[in-house]
């Protein structure tokens, strides 16, 4: 075990998990290429790579600069001094992130069925779809929920031993 370990550089456990998720993404991709369109795919996966690189990217670093000005103020310190801002409102802010990501990427995955499913998806399935915007608007307002109630119980236990 020890020779696996300095070898691969990672638990011999990590090496299993990897291997498996390898697998099932192999899977996936001989069953996505089996509908007989790897041209369509591969375009999809190049327009997917600039929207993201040339469209997101700067758009949610530019949230960021935001949240961080609204909260930390223009020079990123509460206080206004100049360096490094304080560990305690950084991490509130991660509160704020995190669950702002979680629920922007649910809407980017979900957003045709969110604003109303597509003919094909209820002919198909035989639903009507309408449950998708209020049960995006449910899981975003628990995420919100669940991450405040964390960063509350963080800062009064940070609080507490300062």
């Amino acid at each position: 075990m020890a020779f696996l370990r300095r070898w691969y550089g990672a638990p011999p456990w990590h090496l299993l998990l990897m291997a498996g998720v390898f697998a099932v993404v192999a899977y996936a991709g001989v069953r996505l290429l089996a509908g007989g369109n790897p041209w369509g795919i591969a375009v999809w996966f190049a327009g997917a790579a600039l929207l993201h690189d040339l469209v997101l990217v700067p758009a949610y670093s530019l949230a960021d600069r935001l949240l961080r000005a609204v909260c930390l103020g223009r020079s990123g310190r509460p206080d206004g001094t100049r360096g490094e801002p304080g560990r305690a409102r950084t991490a509130l802010l991660d509160h704020v992130r995190v669950p702002a990501v979680a629920s922007a990427l649910l809407l980017l995955v979900y957003l045709p069925l969110v604003l109303g499913p597509p003919e094909a998806y209820v002919s198909k399935t035989g639903l009507t779809g309408e449950p998708f915007g209020p049960r995006w608007l449910a899981v975003c307002a628990v995420l919100f929920a669940a991450s405040a109630a964390l960063g509350a119980v963080r800062y009064a236990r940070a609080a507490r031993t300062s």
